[in-house]
C-alpha cells in the first residue's frame, strides 16, 4: 500500500540511491511490489530522465553491479 510516508520516502531519494536500491534489493522487496513499486518505478526514471547524459553514466558507474 502506497502511504504518505513512504511516498515521501521514495520523493526524498535522489536518482543514484534508487538505482542501488534497484540493483541490489534482496527478490520481493516491498519497495518494488504493487502500487509501491509502480511508483518508485515511475518516479526513478522520471528523475533519470532529468539528469544530464554524462551524470546518468556518473551514477551507473558509481553504483557498479557488486
Amino acid at each position: 500500500m502506497l502511504t504518505p510516508g513512504i511516498k515521501k520516502q521514495i520523493d526524498a531519494m535522489d536518482y543514484e540511491s534508487m538505482l542501488r536500491k534497484w540493483r541490489f534489493s534482496v527478490s520481493g522487496d516491498p519497495m518494488f511490489q504493487g502500487e509501491v513499486g509502480k511508483y518508485f518505478q515511475e518516479v526513478m526514471f522520471k528523475k533519470r530522465d532529468a539528469l544530464p547524459d554524462h551524470e546518468r553514466v556518473q551514477a551507473s558507474k558509481n553504483v557498479g553491479w557488486g
